[in-house]
């Protein structure tokens, strides 16, 4: 497969139908997406027995944090290990893969967060491994536990017996005490590019035999926001929806997106300052259900692009169609971020879109008081009395 990469699939039991997400999770670290420095430093931290007591994963939801602990579970258990290719086919490599083995043990922060299942937990580092070699211990939204659980870790945390590893993930590291993350290495899971998104969904779909359009992977992939995991619950959604065969106007109908093109061509009528066309446009989009809110995000979005084009255009540009400047296009921006609240939170989703949009095109019309004040001294001073004044 290209990029030196493999899929491999769960070792689990087909007797069922198994979702997407489960049935594609990683296996091994070369199938985790997007996250090349973490992996490269966990290979590389096994090969050089250089393995750390504990481990603090953070990163947004679905880009690999439970996934990537227990691939690294599985590297420190398996038979032929510590290896940074776990075989996959040992007991302990099956065992792991299932949730079933007896050294792997997953905590839910949220349900155990209490300071009585933190005590059970620092009983039971004292004993050794049942059945593999190192008792890993994955404690998945570890910000949900409470001060006082905190507290009760931070001994157990600072010297575990040699035979116990801790792997923390969460989605909010700044609710985690400083004191716990001093005593972890690190590792900041990045979102996913949307081209990465796209490229294993489509390995999927070629597997699954499932033909969809470049462009619906492009709208899943966009609509997922970074995240493996939620692409893969839209992917088997559509999947559902539509069976085999899977098009750009089906993801854009069942999640009430707009299309890639149509959300470009709304960026050119707001940057020309066309009202009529803007309310018409609108009224089309609100009539066909779509999602204005997510609309705005993505409208920010070619807007964005336009702005870093103009920036290495010297400062003026025509990336939506009508000349701008990086100025004007700041303030177009601007103007769209400021409306968010009202769309996503106001009572009328349509009407606070639409004043969003005409405020962002009075913005970008708009000049800014000192770049004014700058042009009249300019020309002030370029002026015969002026050059008088100066003489």
């Amino acid at each position: 497969m290209s990029g030196g990469r493999r899929i491999s699939q769960n070792l689990v039991s087909q007797t069922g139908y198994q979702v997407i997400a489960r049935k594609w999770r990683p296996q091994i670290f070369d199938d985790v997406v997007g996250q090349d420095h973490v992996v490269r430093t966990l290979k590389n931290a096994i090969t050089r027995n250089r393995i750390a007591h504990a481990y603090l994963f953070v990163g947004p939801r679905g880009t690999g944090k439970t996934s990537t602990a227990r691939i690294f579970a599985k590297a420190l258990n398996c038979e032929k290990g510590p290896t940074p290719s776990p075989c996959g086919e040992c007991a302990a490599c099956r065992d792991i893969a299932a949730g079933t083995h007896l050294d792997v043990i997953e905590i839910d922060g949220a349900s155990n967060n209490g300071v009585d299942q933190v005590r059970d937990l620092r009983e039971t580092v004292q004993y050794a491994p049942a059945a593999g070699r190192y008792k890993v211990y994955i404690i998945d939204e570890v910000h949900m536990l409470s001060a006082a659980a905190f507290n009760a870790l931070l001994k157990t945390l600072e010297e575990p017996p040699e035979h116990v590893k801790f792997i923390f993930a969460t989605t909010e590291a700044q609710k985690v005490l400083p004191t716990i993350v001093s005593r972890c290495q690190r590792f900041d899971l990045r979102p996913i590019s949307d081209e990465l998104i796209s490229e294993r969904l489509k390995r999927i779909a070629e597997v699954e035999k499932i033909e969809v359009s470049p462009e619906a992977l492009a709208s899943i992939s966009r609509l997922a926001d970074g995240g493996m995991r939620d692409a893969q619950s839209i992917f088997d959604q559509m999947i559902a929806f539509c069976g085999q065969k899977i098009s750009e106007a089906d993801v854009l109908d069942v999640y009430g997106l707009v299309g890639a093109e149509q959300v470009a061509t709304l960026a050119a009528v707001v940057a020309s300052g066309d009202h009529r066309k803007l309310v018409e446009m609108v009224d089309e989009f609100d009539a066909g259900g779509r999602d204005l809110f997510r609309l705005l995000a993505d409208l920010q979005t070619v807007v964005r692009r336009a702005l870093l084009d103009t920036i290495k255009q010297g400062g003026k540009s025509r990336a939506l169609g009508t000349e701008m400047t990086t100025e004007q296009l700041t303030r177009l921006l601007d103007a769209l971020h400021e409306g968010e609240g009202g769309v996503k939170f106001g009572l009328s989703e349509k009407i606070n879109f639409e004043i969003t949009l005409l405020k962002a095109v009075e913005g970008s019309r708009s000049r800014a008081l000192d770049s004014v004040l700058k042009e009249i001294a300019a020309l002030a001073e370029a002026s015969p009395a002026g050059e008088k004044k100066k003489s």
